[in-house]
């Protein structure tokens, strides 16, 4: 049976953890405040980005259109881009995101392509090497930006495209996990490159006007493409950190809530054990005080 002292260690030990997890919930929960804001006023841009880009592609065919939108025309290497967090304490999000990538690249594996994994997120490289270390090809760290902004975004999405452009790969997918709410993220597979446009962008209303671009279509693409693929890392990039953001607060909160438990758990033994203490030192008093 430990001691009372070594209760009272114990207690005092998950007290300061209380102090430290609830700390961190009160600091969550004002960061995802501003990362949710942030992930919302990146999706209209998001969308209309899609939704011209569904417009210009509907009229360029064939050789005509630029690489990045019609892709090598083979299937054989596959590029996964994984983003996760850099840092920890959030719960189940980085394995979520990572099981979904696992289960992709499972997939692609058995129909026997090849795969190349690019991370993006320490936590992400981190549970990858463990099964798929020999397909890791590259890692960029993000952990120097302090905010993810379009810089951060365009770290990505550039290394992406010069990948692609040196035939490195065929195909590019994104994988990350989409915010929804609080205690709820969705770990989303999205096609990179070739450049396809979420299932349900449609193209503008142009309310029966005939538009003549200049340059073409395939020129304006040329120079969109790009920026097309910057946006959607970015907003990928802020639904994860919103969606680290919403996850850490749930963890500590549940943290903060079980340390309350034990406290009370230990606090409940401590007296236990003191009382027991009273009382055999009182039995004592009156046992010797009797054989007098």
């Amino acid at each position: 049976m430990p001691s009372l002292k070594e209760f009272r260690n114990r207690i005092t030990s998950v007290k300061s953890t209380q102090k430290i997890t609830k700390a961190m919930q009160m600091v969550a929960a004002a960061k995802l405040k501003r990362a949710q804001s942030a992930a919302e006023a990146a999706r209209p841009y998001a969308n209309r980005m899609a939704s011209v880009i569904a417009n210009l592609s509907s009229n360029v065919k064939g050789d005509g259109a630029p690489l990045l939108l019609r892709g090598t025309g083979k299937d054989d290497v596959h590029l996964v881009v994984v983003l996760t967090s850099e840092r920890g304490l959030c719960g189940g999000f980085n394995t979520q995101i990572v099981r979904r990538a696992r289960e992709t690249i499972s997939e692609l594996l058995a129909a026997g392509k090849t795969v190349k994994i690019l991370t993006a997120g320490k936590k992400g490289r981190d549970q990858l090497r463990r099964v798929y270390g020999s397909l890791l090809v590259e890692h960029i760290d993000l952990s120097t930006f302090k905010t993810i902004d379009s810089t951060a975004a365009a770290l990505v999405a550039t290394r992406v495209v010069e990948m692609f452009e040196a035939g490195q790969f065929d195909v590019g997918t994104l994988i990350y996990s989409r915010f929804k709410s609080v205690i709820s993220q969705i770990p989303t597979v999205q096609q990179l490159i070739p450049a396809v446009p979420p299932a349900g962008a449609a193209a503008p209303d142009l309310k029966g006007a005939v538009y003549t671009y200049e340059p073409s279509e395939a020129d304006i693409l040329e120079t969109l493409l790009p920026r097309y693929i910057s946006g959607q890392v970015l907003s990928a990039l802020l639904e994860n950190q919103a969606g680290f953001y919403g996850a850490q607060m749930s963890a500590m909160d549940s943290a903060t809530r079980n340390a309350g438990d034990l406290i009370k758990k230990l606090t409940l033994r401590y007296n236990r054990q003191r009382q027991a203490n009273i009382t055999k030192e009182l039995i004592e008093i009156i046992s010797g005080a009797e054989a007098l």
